[in-house]
């Protein structure tokens, strides 16, 4: 039976297998799709400390290797169903496997809520980007859309007005919904510009590259091109935790409703990283969230 399973392979999941390894208990850690979660959508992480520059995938890669040389095993598969027994828990695969643990440590990540359109997917890092404080140092002097017209999206234009020559805020919504101190402070500024009640109907490029978005008036359905350099989109975030709920309470987000110490209702389960209610979610507050996790739960199974 192994100590410690984790649900996840991102910088929360990994860091909780580093610090169970480290603490003398065996750790399996499961990811659905690929390891790293989304870190590895940066080209560029200046925001890690002590670490002047890297990729995301090259952080990622490095901690798959750090690990594993620990000890920690790794397999692709996504977790569908987890059942307590008490003193083991019993987790279920899409592979149809088993597998026995004494403690979890869910860290099922979040993803970004995306426009649906074509080819976005293939501009993710390369003109889409999510996150201002990771990539907005990229498009210093540039002009860049922002998607929504919350407080996120709000807040990740204050800060990129500050860098760029010109923040566009394009809102599907008839006003913007974010507090009305954030509007004051944005719409303030001379290099920002709003269009409210207008949808992103494309995105066009040229030799691979966003070079302006089409906007469609949701009044009178006129189409509009917007030049832009890249493309922030903030309209939101999505847990998937709903499969886990009888073990963990949700908030009326979905996230799992937990403190800093990430235990549950359920002795022996723990949750870390972005699926977890935190009012800043970022490489390092993941990463903290694993060591915590793993701590807790070694702690658990000692007491046993």
């Amino acid at each position: 039976m192994t100590d410690i399973i984790v649900v996840g392979g991102g910088p929360a999941g990994m860091t909780a297998a580093l610090y169970a390894q480290r603490n003398g208990k065996s750790a399996l850690v499961l990811e659905k799709h690929g390891f790293g979660g989304q870190i590895t959508y940066s080209p560029k992480v200046e925001n890690w400390p002590g670490t002047a520059q890297m990729s995301g995938n090259e952080y990622a890669e490095a901690l798959l290797d750090q690990i594993m040389a620990q000890g920690a095993e790794v397999d692709l598969a996504e977790v569908v169903r987890i059942e307590d027994h008490g003193d083991f828990k019993r987790v279920f695969t899409d592979d149809g496997l088993e597998r026995d643990a004494k403690a979890v440590i869910v860290a099922a990540g979040v993803k970004h809520r995306m426009l649906g359109l074509p080819g976005e997917n293939e501009l993710v890092g390369e003109g889409i980007s999510f996150c201002a404080v990771c990539d907005g140092d990229f498009y210093t002097g540039k002009t860049v859309c922002v998607a929504g017209g919350g407080n996120s999206a709000l807040q990740e234009a204050i800060l990129l007005s500050g860098k760029c020559e010109k923040v566009i805020m394009l809102q599907d919504l008839p006003d913007f919904t974010g507090e009305k101190k954030l509007q004051e402070i944005l719409f303030s500024r001379p290099n920002v510009e709003k269009h409210s009640g207008v949808k992103i109907t494309a995105l066009n490029t040229e030799e691979g590259l966003l070079r302006s978005v089409t906007i469609q008036s949701q009044a009178g359905g006129e189409e509009t091109q917007v030049a832009c350099d890249g493309l922030f989109v903030a309209i939101g975030l999505i847990p998937e935790n709903d499969a886990f709920a009888h073990l963990a309470e949700l908030n009326k987000w979905g996230y799992f409703d937990s403190d800093e110490r990430c235990e549950t209702k359920t002795p022996g389960v723990f949750v870390a990283g972005d699926c977890r209610s935190k009012t800043v979610r970022q490489l390092t507050t993941a990463a903290a969230d694993g060591a915590t996790a793993a701590l807790a739960a070694c702690r658990y199974i000692d007491s046993l």
